[in-house]
């Protein structure tokens, strides 16, 4: 029998989903609240509000790049998990 090999972590619903998990996640907890706004603030495009849609969100291609290389595939959605461990780590390790 040939090894498994796992794909890379998606999620059903997709990055909507992703929010909304990070959503309730951050309402049950002001810690992680705080943490997510601050790991999503340093993603933000720059000059994003020179160009539509005029909202501090993480440029297209650097996203995709971000998710090669963390999951190997490009169109990889990350584990609800995983953001809030980065944005925790980030906290911790950057004293943000």
């Amino acid at each position: 029998m040939a090894p498994s090999v796992e794909s890379p972590p998606s999620s059903s619903s997709g990055w909507g989903g992703l929010i909304a998990s990070l959503a309730i996640r951050a309402a049950v907890n002001p810690r992680v609240a705080v943490d997510l706004l601050r790991a999503a603030w340093a993603f933000r495009r720059r000059n994003w509000w020179r160009q539509p849609p005029f909202l501090p969100v993480p440029d297209p291609a650097y996203l995709r790049w971000r998710m090669y290389t963390a999951y190997g595939d490009e169109h990889a959605v990350p584990p609800v998990q995983d953001v809030i461990r980065f944005a925790r780590w980030r906290r911790e390790t950057m004293h943000v």
